[in-house]
């Protein structure tokens, strides 16, 4: 899926979830999992936790028209993270080397081992 940034474009390797998918996300796997599609038929506003994902990854929220309407890096075992503004999408982009050029996309030229809490991924 092509997703809008800073008025640039990217192209994003996506699953889209299921029903079941919806509830389990990211949780019990591996950081080498595909990234994750949630689909809304409606603008949302709701919180995601990352209960029994042990691995950091970025929740992108996005608009109707996928456009980025907010980011965030997401530690393990956070409790809740939600954006300011309601979304109709959410993509879970696990830190691991095959979204390396994404990453360094929406964070930039991070050096991803300073990253607080979390493992070096790279």
């Amino acid at each position: 899926m092509k997703i809008l940034y800073k008025n640039k474009k990217i192209d994003v390797n996506v699953r889209s979830v299921g029903l079941f998918g919806r509830f389990s996300g990211l949780m019990f796997r591996t950081k080498e999992t595909s990234n994750l599609l949630f689909e809304f038929n409606h603008d949302v506003s709701m919180a995601i936790h990352s209960f029994f994902v042990s691995f950091d990854f970025l929740a992108l929220w996005l608009d109707e028209k996928n456009k980025v309407i907010g980011w965030k890096i997401v530690k393990p075992f956070t409790v809740a993270v939600k954006p300011k503004k309601r979304f109709r999408k959410l993509v879970e982009i696990p830190f691991n080397n095959g979204n390396r050029a994404i990453l360094r996309f929406f964070v930039g030229k991070l050096n991803f081992c300073e990253i607080p809490r979390g493992a070096c991924p790279f």
